[in-house]
């Protein structure tokens, strides 16, 4: 979610999520209530990549379950359009910090829903606000509806951020991934997934935070060579992919497992 993550750059009238709120911003308009997922949409249909990658040995193709991450940036996809062409999950960004919004989470939230993509929503971590604080807002404005995928908590340095570019110290960060996993976990009935990028997997040893499962973005390697030892469950692998019903480039990722594997991950790990 790199090229996604800092809504605060192009909205310069909020108050960062970092810095001091000036007023309670508004939670986020009624989501509709979920439907049935299908649980394989098969595989990726139509799809294609605007910087392609020339992957030696393993790669991202040979899996067969693929899905997208979504925020304003991708604004109104054919989410009919995107499930019939092989998309098979979701997952929405919600909040950042904490008191931002993404003003497309309910869109897309409703809009996934109606075409059948088992969806999920995301977080932003900002390091200059209190975990509770984030876990909160987050809380506030994504509903705990059974079926949904398990919240992810998105895990990367924020240097082009206006309020927040800290680097805290690798034991401060981990935890305050510990508070705010272990508060959404109570709150959703479900572990959060945690989302990460290289550098900051690497600066900040979660190889040695254990008992999450994680989606990793690696656009030039797998992730069993750049993330060494590391278990993965879903694979970021592009950051500028097309597909059907959707404008322009977008995230595409995919699950580390068959279909069948794939349907009983969502059976065991979707929200309570």
């Amino acid at each position: 979610m790199t090229r996604r993550t800092f809504l605060s750059l192009s909205v310069p009238f909020v108050v960062g999520a970092c810095g001091r709120r000036s007023a309670e911003p508004a939670s986020a308009p009624p989501l509709a209530s979920p439907v049935s997922p299908r649980a394989y949409a098969g595989p990726p249909r139509g799809w294609g990549d605007e910087d392609p990658h020339d992957w030696p040995g393993r790669r991202p193709y040979g899996l067969p379950v693929h899905g997208v991450d979504a925020s304003r940036y991708d604004p109104n996809p054919d989410w009919r359009g995107a499930a019939q062409s092989g998309v098979s999950f979701a997952w929405i960004k919600a909040t950042e910090g904490g008191d931002l919004l993404d003003p497309s989470f309910s869109g897309h939230w409703n809009a996934a829903a109606d075409a059948g993509v088992p969806r999920g929503a995301y977080h932003v971590y900002y390091h200059c606000r209190p975990a509770e604080d984030q876990a909160r807002w987050f809380i506030r404005n994504v509903p705990r509806q059974p079926g949904s995928l398990p919240p992810v908590l998105d895990m990367e340095w924020t240097p082009f951020s206006p309020t927040c570019t800290a680097r805290p110290p690798a034991a401060e960060v981990r935890a305050g991934m510990a508070i705010f996993l272990r508060m959404l976990t109570a709150h959703y009935g479900t572990r959060p997934v945690i989302y990460t990028v290289p550098d900051f997997y690497d600066d900040n040893d979660l190889g040695s935070f254990a008992g999450y499962e994680y989606w990793l973005r690696s656009t030039a390697a797998h992730p069993t060579d750049r993330y060494p030892g590391g278990p993965w469950t879903f694979w970021q692998y592009s950051g500028t992919g097309t597909l059907p019903g959707f404008d322009g480039s977008t995230d595409l990722n995919a699950f580390n497992g068959s279909p069948v594997a794939f349907q009983s991950w969502l059976a065991r790990r979707s929200v309570r």
